[in-house]
């Protein structure tokens, strides 16, 4: 069967579990050999009636089926479900509430929340080469008006005027990265500091680079980088000298969540971030390449669910 292109094109093609088993083994083992995650042999067998593998490699859990290893461990949801779940997250552009997602699929509301969070740490770029040529940088607070709030709500949450009741996140802009597209990297920050700040640049840009920001304070002494400033109080355009790629980006990501969402708490907040970092970095491919290029990253990635709650630690 031909692989599909729209998401009536997925639905049909993943209702047939042996297929959602041939896709998943060949984004895992494209050499078409299976390897046992427990202890890395190529030595195993199929069992057909069961669709799993066995090591033949005499060990603790010698028998594994292709979730092992992936964002879908321990999962008693089909591959049709998990698959149709990561079509519908890649490609809608605000986002995928879990009620939504929870009628679309029938499962409970509370399984579609944990099924997004998992694939939501699928998109997480990992990728550690530093962005050159010209750069932008900003950072933008992600939190809920205090008007909108319930009483309670916001005496606990509004503890202070400005900005830091809310949750601080950085972003970094490469001008026409490696595929003539701009690409961006964005993290949730304690602070705004110029010492959280100056290390996140350094840690993701070349020096030498272009590096455009705004005013604030924080940015001072970018020594290494051939670094313009834009006063927003004057402008917001000087020639090249501009934060507009990345206000573009923060827009994106608060119309999903203001929208979509509609109230993130800071501690899961990097999740969504990692989305639409995700879903921008791959706003020039077709429905189906970005679909394939997220079921290519869940592998190796794992969050359970007394993790993603906070009863223990999280993973980096």
């Amino acid at each position: 069967m031909k692989e599909p292109e729209t998401l009536i094109d997925a639905i049909r093609y993943f209702s047939d579990p042996d297929v959602c088993l041939d896709f998943m083994a060949r984004l895992r083992w494209p050499d078409g050999k299976a390897v046992c995650p427990t202890c890395g042999s190529h030595d195993v067998r199929f069992i057909s009636t069961r669709r799993l593998w066995e090591c033949k490699t005499k060990h603790p859990r010698r028998q594994f089926s292709i979730k092992v290893g992936t964002i879908f461990e321990d999962s008693p949801i089909g591959l049709d479900k998990w698959l149709a779940a990561i079509w519908l997250i890649a490609n809608d552009k605000n986002g995928v509430s879990s009620y939504e997602l929870h009628r679309a699929l029938g499962v409970t509301q509370k399984t579609a929340w944990f099924m997004l969070h998992r694939i939501r740490l699928a998109m997480r770029d990992e990728s550690f080469d530093r962005f050159g040529g010209e750069v932008e940088v900003d950072e933008s607070y992600i939190g809920g008006r205090a008007e909108f709030m319930h009483k309670e709500r916001r005496a606990r949450k509004i503890t202070t005027t400005g900005v830091k009741s809310k949750t601080a996140v950085v972003g970094l802009l490469q001008r026409r990265g490696p595929t003539g597209k701009s690409r961006v990297r964005a993290k949730v920050i304690p602070t705004a500091s110029r010492r959280i700040l100056s290390a996140e640049i350094r840690r993701n840009v070349e020096a030498g680079s272009d590096l455009y920001t705004d005013s604030h304070p924080s940015y001072w002494g970018l020594n290494e980088f051939a670094h313009q400033s834009i006063d927003h109080a004057e402008c917001y355009v000087r020639g090249k000298v501009h934060t507009n790629g990345l206000e573009n980006f923060w827009s994106l990501l608060k119309r999903a969540i203001k929208g979509t969402y509609v109230s993130v708490e800071p501690f899961h907040l990097i999740r969504y971030v990692d989305e639409q970092v995700f879903r921008y970095n791959t706003r020039g491919d077709v429905d189906g390449g970005r679909f394939q290029r997220l079921a290519g990253r869940i592998t190796g990635k794992r969050l359970t669910y007394q993790q993603l709650i906070g009863a223990t630690t999280t993973p980096a």
